[in-house]
C-alpha cells in the first residue's frame, strides 16, 4: 500500500535534488509530468464474472438439490451463494485508488520518474520552477516540499521455485519467470 510523506526537492549547486538523488541541471534535457490513472475495467470484469458464477451455482445447485430432493443440499447451495455474494461485495467496495502525477526528468536520453504525488498542482509547480532553474543553473537556490508524495518502495516477495525477485520492464504485459 502506498504511503504519503513529504519529499524534499532542492535546486542548488547546479543540481536538482529529489530526496537523495541528484540530477545536474545542465544535463536535464526535458522536464514534464506523467499521469497514472488506475484501471477500472478490472472491477467491472470481476463484477460480471462474479455475478455469472453466483447465477451458475444458484441455478445448477438448486436443480441438483431439487432432483435428489435434499434439504441439506438446498441450505449448502444458499450458504455458498451467500458467501460468494459477500466476497463480491467486499471486492467491489474496495476504495478507489487516487490518480497519481509524476515529475519526469530526462537526462542524457534517459527518462526518470523522480517523484509522484496525488496533487497535480505540486507537480505543475515543480515543472515550472525546474524549467526556470535550467535557464540559470548557477543562480538557482530553492527548496520545495511535495506534501502529497507517494512512495511505493521496493517490495520483494518471493514464493515458489520460479521466483525472480525484483524485475523492471517497459511496455505492456507481465514479467514471468522462465
Amino acid at each position: 500500500m502506498a504511503r504519503h510523506s513529504p519529499v524534499e526537492v532542492q535546486i542548488h549547486t547546479g543540481s536538482l535534488w529529489v530526496g537523495g538523488d541528484a540530477y545536474p541541471l545542465r544535463n536535464i534535457s526535458h522536464v514534464g509530468q506523467r499521469r497514472l490513472v488506475p484501471v477500472k475495467k478490472k472491477i467491472t470484469k470481476d463484477l460480471i464474472v462474479g455475478i455469472a458464477r453466483i447465477w451458475f451455482v444458484g441455478v445448477f445447485g438448486m436443480v441438483a438439490a431439487g432432483a435428489i430432493q435434499n434439504d441439506v443440499l438446498y441450505l449448502l447451495v444458499l450458504a455458498l451463494m451467500g458467501f460468494m455474494i459477500w466476497r463480491l461485495v467486499v471486492k467491489v467496495r474496495q476504495p478507489d485508488l487516487p490518480v497519481l502525477f509524476g515529475l519526469i526528468v530526462n537526462t542524457a536520453g534517459t527518462q526518470r520518474d523522480t517523484v509522484w504525488s496525488t496533487e497535480k498542482g505540486e507537480i505543475d509547480h515543480l515543472v515550472v520552477e525546474i524549467t526556470k532553474a535550467i535557464g540559470k543553473p548557477d543562480e538557482a537556490h530553492q527548496t520545495f516540499y511535495v506534501q502529497h508524495a507517494v512512495h511505493h518502495g521496493d517490495i520483494i516477495q518471493q514464493y515458489g521455485a520460479n521466483s525472480i525477485g525484483q524485475a523492471n520492464h517497459f511496455g505492456h504485459g507481465n514479467i514471468q519467470a522462465g
